[in-house]
C-alpha cells in the first residue's frame, strides 16, 4: 500500500525524470493502472490511495471476525458435546460400578439426565442462532425452546437442591437418615423435580402469560426472530423459583452440613489423640493384672478397655463417617460451581427484566447464557476430580468401552480364561479338601484316632 509522500518521492527521483515527464507517467496500484498528469488534482490521488487502504482494513476486519467465529463455535461444540459425553458417562459409571449404587447417587443419575437435556434441547438451539444470526425454525418451535431451556434448567437446580437435603440428613442427622431418606421418598422427590419445572416452563409461555402483549405482536411479525421477554411478574417468580429460593436453601443445608463435619471431625481427633495417650500409658507405667492405676485418681482403665476403643463395628462407623464428610466435600464444590456459573445470569435477568433502560448488548447475553450452560459440563470434571469412588469408575468404564472398541473377544482367549478359571477352581479345592481326606478317620469304638494307639 502507498501513500501520496511515497509517490511525490518518485516523481521527484532522477530515474523517473529521465525516462518520461511526470504528465505520461503510468502507476500501477492494486493491479489497476493510473495515469496521472499535471492537470489531476492531489484530492483525487489521496481519494484513491485511501479507498484502497479501506478496502484491505474491510478484509483484515472479516479475517477477523471469521477467526472469532472459528473459535466461538469451537467453544460452544466443545461444551455441548463434554456434557453429553460426560454426563453419560456418569450415569454408565453408576449402572455398571455396585459401589456407587447408593441414595445419594440417584439423585446424581438424575441429575446428569437432566443436564444431557440441557445439553441437547437448549444449547443446540442457542448455538443455531449464534452461528447463522437468526433464527430458522419458527414461531411454535421457539415456544418450545424457551419452556425447555427453563424446564431442564430449572429441573437441573432442584435436583442440586434435593441432594443438598440429602446430604443434610446423611451428616447432621444420621440416625434419622435412614428413615427419612428411603427409596421411595427418594423417588417422590425426584419425581417432584421433575415435574413442578413443567408449571413454571410449559404452561405461562405456551399460554402467553410469560411477556407483554406488545412483545406478542412482534413477534407474529417477525418469525426470524426467538427473543425470550418477559414481564416483571414472571421475571421474579420464575427466578425466584429457579434459582432464589433453592440457592437460598443450599446455602444453609451446606452451612448446617460443614459446621457438623467440622464438629464430628474434632471429636474424631480428640478421641483418636486420648485412646494414643491411654495405649502410650498402658505401654510404659507399671501394671497389676493388667490393670492401669491413674495417679491421684481413683479410676481404673484396663487394657482391654483401651482396645476396644477400635472395634471393628467402630472402625466401619468411622469408615463411613468419612466417606459421607468426602461426598459433602464433593457436592459442595458442585454447588459452588453452580452458583458462580447461574449466579450472574439470574442478576441480568432479574435486572433487565425489572429495568427498561438498562443496556443489554447481545454479546453479554450470549456470555451469560453460555456460562451458565457450562454447569452441565462442569459437574462430571467435578466427580471425576475430587471423587475418588468416581474416578475408578470412569477409569474402568472407558477402559471397558476402548477394549470393547478396539477388538472383539477371540476364542482363543475364551479357552485361556477357561483354563485359567479351571485351574484356580481345582487348585482352591485341593487346599479346601486335601486337609479333609488324608486326616485319619477316629475310631467309632473308643473315640480314639489310630494314630494315638
Amino acid at each position: 500500500m502507498m501513500s501520496s509522500s511515497s509517490l511525490s518521492q518518485m516523481s521527484s527521483s532522477p530515474s523517473l525524470s529521465s525516462s518520461s515527464s511526470f504528465s505520461n507517467e503510468h502507476i500501477t496500484i492494486n493491479n489497476h493502472e493510473l495515469i496521472t498528469n499535471d492537470t489531476l488534482p492531489n484530492s483525487t490521488i489521496n481519494s484513491i490511495f485511501s479507498n484502497s487502504s479501506s478496502t484491505e482494513e474491510i478484509m483484515d476486519q472479516e479475517w477477523i471476525k471469521v477467526l472469532i467465529t472459528v473459535f466461538t463455535a469451537s467453544i460452544m461444540i466443545f461444551i455441548i458435546v463434554a456434557a453429553i459425553f460426560g454426563n453419560l458417562l456418569v450415569i454408565i459409571s453408576v449402572m455398571r460400578v455396585r459401589k456407587l449404587r447408593i441414595i445419594t447417587n440417584y439423585f446424581v443419575v438424575s441429575l446428569a439426565l437432566a443436564d444431557i437435556m440441557v445439553a441437547m434441547m437448549a444449547m443446540t438451539f442457542n448455538f443455531s442462532v449464534q452461528f447463522t444470526g437468526r433464527w430458522l425454525f419458527g414461531p411454535l418451535v421457539c415456544d418450545l425452546w424457551n419452556s425447555l431451556d427453563v424446564y431442564f434448567s430449572t429441573a437441573s437446580i432442584l435436583h442440586l437442591c434435593c441432594i443438598s437435603v440429602d446430604r443434610y440428613y446423611a451428616i447432621v442427622k444420621p440416625l434419622k437418615y435412614p428413615i427419612n431418606m428411603t427409596k421411595r421418598k427418594v423417588a417422590i422427590m425426584i419425581l417432584i423435580t421433575w415435574i413442578s419445572p413443567a408449571l413454571l416452563s410449559f404452561v405461562p409461555i405456551f399460554a402467553g402469560w410469560y411477556t407483554t402483549a406488545e412483545h406478542l405482536v412482534y413477534q407474529e411479525s417477525h418469525e426470524n426472530e426467538c427473543s425470550f421477554i418477559v414481564n416483571n411478574y414472571y421475571a421474579v417468580v420464575s427466578s425466584s423459583i429457579s434459582f432464589w429460593i433453592p440457592c437460598t436453601i443450599m446455602l444453609f443445608m451446606y452451612y448446617a452440613i460443614f459446621r457438623e463435619a467440622n464438629r464430628q471431625e474434632k471429636q474424631l481427633a480428640m478421641r483418636h489423640g486420648n485412646a494414643m495417650l491411654m495405649h502410650r500409658h498402658s505401654n510404659c507405667g507399671p501394671s497389676n493384672n493388667g490393670e492401669l492405676s491413674g495417679s491421684g485418681s481413683s479410676k481404673t482403665l484396663t487394657l482391654h478397655e483401651v482396645e476396644a476403643e477400635h472395634t471393628p463395628t467402630k472402625d466401619k462407623h468411622l469408615i463411613k463417617m468419612k466417606r459421607e464428610h468426602k461426598a459433602a466435600r464433593t457436592l459442595g464444590i458442585i454447588m459452588g460451581v453452580f452458583i458462580a456459573c447461574w449466579l450472574p445470569f439470574f442478576i441480568w435477568y432479574l435486572t433487565t427484566s425489572l429495568c427498561d433502560t438498562c443496556p443489554s448488548p447481545d454479546i453479554l447475553v450470549a456470555i451469560l447464557f453460555w456460562i451458565g450452560y457450562s454447569n452441565s459440563t462442569l459437574n462430571p470434571i467435578i466427580y471425576a476430580y475430587f471423587n475418588r469412588d468416581f474416578r475408578e469408575a470412569f477409569k474402568n468404564t472407558l477402559h471397558c468401552l476402548f477394549c470393547f472398541w478396539r477388538r472383539e473377544l477371540s476364542p482363543l482367549d475364551i479357552d485361556v480364561r477357561r483354563s485359567s478359571l479351571n485351574t484356580r477352581y481345582d487348585s482352591r479345592a485341593k487346599s479346601v479338601y486335601t486337609e479333609s481326606y488324608l486326616r485319619p478317620i477316629p475310631n467309632k469304638n473308643n473315640d480314639i484316632a489310630p494314630e494315638t494307639l
